[in-house]
This record gives structure tokens, C-alpha cells and sequence, in this order.
């Protein structure tokens, strides 16, 4: 399984719109973050995790020519305001593509994309979608791929991570509940928000996270959804445990 980080950056991206400071002025690329989502490719299949505002521009870059899906983990426009753009793929296959989200994202796409969804509005060139439902309490599969949701909180807001295999990817999480760790032992690799140092109401902030990996003990950890004001890359990375990597945008692993 190949999992490449489409881009690994909160909200605003990195840099942000006029900041000046020495993370948004950095001349080191792993300092550039794109809004966060990743692509897993198995055998013939690829997905992606989130489609936000750099959907386009993500594909693009890391050529991915095929896709047979889209994940939603929440309903935030910077996770989901990539949708239009999936257009092209209909156009390559003739196909609508595969979306998979909970019911309380779809209502919000049916009402940020209501010319998709709403009959009055078809028309040739619109984008052409297929929904599935997740139920967060259960296992579901993409083609060859057998994904477990993650139930985390934003704050208040319920939030999906994924679990494939030994591979697990949670974004815009500050709590998770003792019953939802419990599936997450044992893991290869975890992919988990850090947004900054300092403490945040709905992210983790540098030191949870931290803590969080050293109490589920995965062998491999990176650290996504990054603000700027977590510090340099190349700074930050001397700080962190041996097992523990802040990862950039279009980076690539295996897990075998």
C-alpha cells in the first residue's frame, strides 16, 4: 500500500496570505502546505481522503490519473471544497465518481454543491456522483479496501480518522474516547494532526499529539494538518522522537 500526503497544511495552507513570519517566508519547500488529504493506492485502486481546496492542484502534482473514490473525514470546506473538480475524472472514465461520507456531510455538500445533487439543476458538465453511506460504527470497503472508521472529535464536532490495514490517518482531532483508541493498537504507521505548539480548542497541539503516540505506540508516526505556527520544519523535526516524522506535502510511503 502506497500512501502519498496531498498536502499536510490547516486551513489557511502554508504560507498564509500575508504573513510574513520566517515558516510562510521560508525558502525550504517542506515549509509549503497545502491543504491536508492523502491518496492511498492498493493494487488497482486509489483513494483519496478528503478533497479540500487544493483538490485540483493535488492531483495534478502527484499525477494521480485514476481514481475510484473520495473519503470525507468532516464536513469543513477546507476537507471538502475540492469537490467540483472531480469532473475530470468523470470525464477519463465516463463514470461517476465513488464519494463515501456520513450523513452529516452530505447534507453539507447537498448544500454547498446543490447543483449536483439537485435534479432541477442536471445538466451535461456538472459533476457526476455516486454516495455512500458510512456508518461510523462500521467497517466499509472501497473495491479491494477494507476501511475501519475512527470516531475523534473536533472540539464538538464528531470527525472520521481511517484505519487500512496498519495504516491509520486522523485529521482535526482533540479528544478521541478510550472504546476508539482501542482500535488503533498495533499500527505500522499513524498519521495524526499536530497543529502548533502551543494549545488550540479543536486540534491537537504538538505536545498531545506527541503524548498520544507514545501511549498507542506505533511503530512509525507522522504528524499533519500543520499550522505556521508550529515552527520550521527543518527545526522542529531536530526536536521530535525517533519514530516520529512531521510530514510534507507530496511525500510518499509504503506499508508492506
Amino acid at each position: 500500500m502506497k500512501v502519498t500526503f496531498n498536502g499536510t497544511g490547516t486551513s489557511q495552507g502554508v504560507p498564509v496570505i500575508g504573513c510574513q513570519c520566517e515558516v510562510c517566508i521560508s525558502k525550504d519547500n517542506k515549509d509549503n502546505r497545502l491543504r491536508s488529504s492523502i491518496t492511498i493506492q492498493y493494487k488497482d485502486t486509489s483513494v483519496v481522503i478528503d478533497a479540500g481546496p487544493d483538490f485540483r492542484q493535488q492531483m495534478l502534482r502527484a499525477k494521480i490519473d485514476k481514481l475510484d473514490a473520495i473519503v470525507f473525514t468532516h464536513e469543513h470546506k477546507d476537507h471538502v471544497a475540492g469537490l467540483d473538480d472531480v469532473r475530470a475524472y468523470n470525464f477519463i472514465t465516463k463514470k461517476p465518481i465513488n464519494i463515501y461520507c456520513t450523513n452529516n456531510v452530505f447534507k453539507a455538500l447537498k448544500r454547498e454543491y446543490h447543483y449536483i445533487f439537485d435534479p432541477a439543476f442536471q445538466y451535461p458538465g456538472i459533476p457526476k456522483i455516486i454516495r455512500n453511506k458510512i456508518d461510523s460504527n462500521k467497517d466499509f470497503t472501497v473495491k479491494n479496501i477494507k476501511i475501519t472508521p475512527i470516531n475523534v472529535l473536533h472540539y464538538k464536532l464528531p470527525v472520521l480518522g481511517f484505519r487500512v490495514d496498519d495504516f491509520c490517518y486522523i485529521t482535526d482531532a482533540s479528544f478521541i474516547i478510550e472504546k476508539e483508541k482501542s482500535k488503533l493498537k498495533n499500527l505500522k504507521v499513524l498519521v495524526l494532526n499536530a497543529l502548533r505548539k502551543e494549545k488550540h480548542i479543536s486540534h491537537f497541539n504538538l505536545e498531545e499529539a506527541l503524548a498520544l503516540i507514545e501511549e498507542l505506540k506505533p511503530k512509525k508516526a507522522y504528524l499533519t494538518h500543520i499550522s505556521h505556527l508550529m515552527g520550521k520544519h527543518s527545526e522542529v523535526s531536530k526536536t521530535l522522537p525517533e519514530n516520529v516524522e512531521i510530514a510534507y506535502d507530496n511525500l510518499s510511503i509504503k506499508i508492506e
